[in-house]
């Protein structure tokens, strides 16, 4: 029940309510992301063990909430990947087997016997420009083609008029309707410093556009 004195200090002080309303949603946010930090921790136990798998949560400034998980191998070598809070959401929701879904990206990491840490971001913008030139759009490109050979498909840097540069690709066969799918540069470097494969995100794009267009 709210008092007499109660409403006259909200109307005194009309912040006050709304900063109430700012607490509780932030109160949530952090049991949201609590929350979801503590399934991944029990699905990838699930899949390798209690006391293989640490994990942590940092905020980045532009994605929001990231959560990186280390697996250590029977070796007790250290696999490190890191995950979005939507597609974490995603992927606990969606997913028949949210265990084997999130596991599902140590596989490859783990092939490599010396382990993987996350990789050092680049310290300077000669350092991130041979990233992108040298590492990141070369593997894209080879790696859509590789996914749809022998169909022909275009894959290039462009730069986008809203999100600046991007890497593009498509099917030139498809001459009706959408054809082509672009990710940001940024995004696609953000999943290569998680030890994620920026290639996914164009090839589930282009399997997208196949579906779309009944050739899949």
């Amino acid at each position: 029940m709210t008092t007499d004195n109660e409403l006259k200090e909200e109307q005194q002080n009309p912040d006050t309510g709304a900063n109430g309303a700012d607490k509780a949603e932030g109160e949530k946010a952090q049991e949201l992301i609590a929350a979801v930090h503590w399934n991944g921790l029990q699905a990838l136990k699930m899949e390798f063990g209690e006391q293989q798998v640490e994990g942590q949560v940092m905020n980045h400034e532009v994605y929001g909430p990231i959560f990186t998980y280390m697996v250590k191998s029977p070796e007790d070598k250290p696999y490190v990947s890191g995950f979005f809070l939507r597609e974490m959401i995603a992927g606990f929701q969606q997913k028949q087997d949210p265990s084997q879904w999130l596991s599902s990206f140590y596989v490859d990491l783990m092939k490599s016997p010396d382990g993987r840490l996350l990789p050092m971001p680049p310290q300077s913008e000669d350092e991130a420009k041979a990233l992108i030139d040298k590492i990141i759009v070369p593997h894209c490109v080879n790696a859509v083609r590789a996914e749809f050979a022998p169909e022909p498909v275009h894959a290039d840097l462009e730069l986008h008029q809203e999100h600046g540069p991007v890497v593009e690709a498509g099917f030139p066969s498809i001459t009706e309707g959408n054809n082509v799918c672009a990710m940001p540069l940024h995004f696609l470097m953000a999943h290569y410093l998680l030890n994620r494969d920026p290639a996914d995100l164009l090839i589930q794009g282009l399997y997208r556009i196949r579906e779309e267009h009944g050739l899949d």
